[in-house]
């Protein structure tokens, strides 16, 4: 494991492997960091994974809780509620996350692209 990996560090949210996160946040990973193969953030992947114990880390060590993600243009809160983790909102809200204004037809457009 090499140090401050943003690839290793984006497989460990993915997985859960709080340790390796932690890890590669102490040598300076950028939580917000979207890789153009990614195009998503730690955040949002380890919330669809549900790896909520890897994301409230995140949170606490000042991940954004409005970034969207580029790949499937969710923010961290839509990420939660799409894959049913309702239970995490309020831990979003706590840390700022909210609901984005968004025009008509983007909302249909998400929902066409999560069916």
């Amino acid at each position: 494991m090499s140090a401050g990996d943003w690839k290793d560090f984006y497989q460990a949210a993915v997985q859960g492997h709080l340790s390796v996160v932690q890890h590669h946040m102490a040598e300076g990973v950028n939580p917000d960091y979207q890789h153009p193969e990614v195009m998503r953030s730690a955040l949002v992947a380890s919330l669809i994974e549900g790896r909520l114990e890897v994301a409230r880390f995140l949170l606490e060590q000042g991940a954004d809780p409005n970034l969207v993600s580029y790949m499937d243009g969710l923010t961290p809160l839509e990420a939660a509620m799409t894959k049913g983790h309702h239970e995490f909102a309020p831990v979003l809200r706590q840390f700022g996350a909210r609901e984005l204004a968004r025009p008509i037809w983007a909302r249909w457009l998400k929902a066409w692209q999560v069916c």
